[in-house]
């Protein structure tokens, strides 16, 4: 998921893997569009002994994850589509057009991590 930092010019990405089982966040990167935040993100997910990659087509995927473990496909990835839409829709910052922008890369990161750490991370009562 992309968003930006004071302009169109300075994009920052969102790179977040989610368990299919239970749709619980496992890891998250908020990082450029370049091949060092996929690595990044893939040495968080080691612990969980991942099986199983579902991504778009996007070249570093390819170049990253390996073959016997990663899935080309919209099939696998509507979770991660309605965490998308749950993050636009509460952190403005997020929609496609709004007035509301950061104008740093740590204020935006720190918005967008604590609002995944609130939202995904915490214990949730009933």
């Amino acid at each position: 998921m992309w968003s930006f930092v004071g302009s169109k010019k300075q994009q920052r990405w969102l790179w977040h893997a989610v368990d299919h089982t239970n749709g619980t966040v496992l890891a998250y990167v908020l990082a450029p569009h370049q091949d060092q935040a996929l690595v990044k993100l893939v040495n968080l997910l080691k612990p969980f002994g991942i099986k199983r990659f579902f991504t778009d087509a996007w070249g570093a995927y390819e170049r990253i994850l390996d073959p016997d473990t990663h899935l080309i496909g919209k099939k696998n990835t509507q979770i991660i589509e309605r965490k998308h839409l749950t993050l636009r829709t509460r952190i403005k910052r997020l929609a496609r057009k709004t007035i509301c922008f950061s104008k740093s890369i740590l204020m935006h990161d720190i918005v967008i991590g604590l609002f995944i750490n609130k939202y995904d991370f915490s214990i949730h009562s009933l």
